[in-house]
C-alpha cells in the first residue's frame, strides 16, 4: 500500500506544476511576444534502502515553445516583429537576454529600450542621436533623420540571434537566456518587420482544455491516496486482529 500511496504523491505533486505552467502561459495570453512554456520532468529513483521501486517525478527547467505568434499591425516607427525564428538581444546588467518583444522606447539617455533594458547593437547598447524620425530596417538596420539634417543616417544594427529552443530557457525574470550561459551568435538571417508587433504564441483555448484535465487527474490522485490510506489501516486492523 506504500507504493500506491507513494505513487500517487509523487504523482499529484508533479500535476501541481503543470498546473503553474498552465496558468502562467494563460496569465500571458495577451502578452507581446510571450513564448509558452513547455513542463519538462524525469523519473528519478529514490536513495536507500528499501526504496528500490519508488521513483519521483522531478521537475526541470521548463521548454520554451519558440513557434511564431500572429503579427499585428501597429505602425509605430519603434514598433518591429521578428519574422520567422529568431530573437533580438537585450542588456541586462552585463548580460544578454532575448525577446521577441519589440515594442521599443526611448530612454531619457536616447538609449533604445524594451521594458526598460537596453536594446543591443553590433558594438552594445544602441544610443541615438538627437532625431526627427527613425526607420527600424528588416535587416535590424537602425536609422535616424537627425535634427536639422534632409539625409538618413545609419546608427547601428540590431542584434539579431537564432538559437535553438533546446538551447534556451527562461530565467527569473521570464526572459530567455541560453542554458550555458554565454552570449549567443549574432545572426543576418533573421528578418525584421517594421510597424508591426508578435503576439502571444499562446493558445488560451488548448491551455485552459489542458488546465481542465489536469484537475481531473490531480483529484484522481487524491482519491488513489485515500485509498491507499484506507486499504493501508484495513491491513493494520487485520494485523491486529480487531
Amino acid at each position: 500500500m506504500d507504493r500506491l500511496g507513494y505513487t500517487a504523491m509523487t504523482a499529484a505533486s508533479r500535476t501541481q506544476l503543470s498546473l503553474q505552467v498552465r496558468a502562467n502561459n494563460l496569465a500571458n495570453a495577451s502578452t507581446t511576444g510571450f513564448r509558452a512554456d513547455l513542463e519538462q520532468a524525469k523519473a528519478v529513483s529514490v536513495d536507500g534502502y528499501g526504496y528500490d521501486s519508488r521513483h519521483m517525478a522531478l521537475a526541470q527547467n521548463n521548454g520554451v515553445d519558440l513557434t511564431p505568434g500572429p503579427l499585428i499591425t501597429t505602425g509605430r516607427d519603434l514598433d518591429f516583429a521578428v519574422k520567422g525564428q529568431g530573437l533580438i538581444a537585450l542588456d541586462n546588467g552585463g548580460n544578454e537576454v532575448y525577446t521577441r518583444n519589440g515594442n521599443m522606447q526611448v530612454d531619457a539617455e536616447l538609449r533604445l529600450t524594451i521594458n526598460g533594458r537596453p536594446v543591443m547593437g553590433e558594438g552594445g547598447p544602441i544610443v541615438l542621436p538627437e532625431y526627427d524620425s527613425v526607420h527600424i530596417g528588416s535587416d535590424g538596420v537602425v536609422s535616424v533623420l537627425p535634427k536639422g539634417e534632409t539625409l538618413m543616417a545609419e546608427v547601428d544594427r540590431i542584434k539579431r540571434v537564432d538559437v535553438a529552443a533546446a538551447d534556451l530557457m527562461k530565467d527569473a525574470s521570464g526572459m530567455l537566456v541560453t542554458k550555458s550561459g554565454a552570449p549567443a551568435e549574432a545572426s543576418e538571417a533573421v528578418v525584421l518587420v517594421s510597424g508591426h508587433l508578435e503576439s502571444s504564441n499562446v493558445s488560451a483555448i488548448d491551455q485552459l482544455v489542458a488546465s481542465m484535465s489536469l484537475n481531473r487527474l490531480f483529484e484522481t490522485q487524491v482519491k488513489m491516496m485515500k485509498a491507499a490510506e484506507d486499504l493501508s489501516n484495513a491491513g493494520n486492523r487485520m494485523i491486529r486482529g480487531s
